[in-house]
């Protein structure tokens, strides 16, 4: 299992995360924002920060996913995405351990395997913090 991705500072309300969603009127974010909320409803403990200027979720200070804005589409990244499941092959990346999914308007077949990678990152950021423990 690899180690955590840990960032200090990650809280309920970020501010940053506020003004990075409020910055431009344009569709990718509106999107991204749409998937950001998803991510939040997965649990009480999901909290959030500003990282490499993209909104990061985590689990206490494990990073798990974040969401990222582009001229032609959003997506929707995890720290840990090269060890969930995929059955949909919609993982992009070939880093030792991130993987993303790029988003762009009208993908709805996307929406139910994107649903499935969030709820799985979350509850694998989960297993890890009680492993790391």
């Amino acid at each position: 299992m690899s180690p955590l991705f840990r960032l200090s500072g990650a809280g309920r309300d970020d501010p940053g995360v506020a003004a990075w969603f409020e910055a431009g009127d344009d569709g990718i974010r509106r999107l991204a924002l749409h998937w950001f909320d998803r991510i939040w409803a997965c649990g009480s403990d999901v909290l959030e920060i500003m990282h490499d200027h993209q909104p990061t979720a985590c689990v206490g200070d494990a990073a798990f996913a974040y969401v990222a804005a582009y001229r032609a589409h959003a997506a929707v990244g995890f720290f840990h995405g090269a060890d969930l499941p995929d059955p949909a092959g919609v993982l992009e990346g070939a880093g030792k351990r991130m993987r993303h999914v790029k988003l762009r308007w009208g993908q709805p077949a996307l929406a139910a395997a994107l649903e499935a990678l969030i709820a799985r990152a979350y509850a694998d950021i989960r297993e890890r913090r009680v492993a790391d423990a």
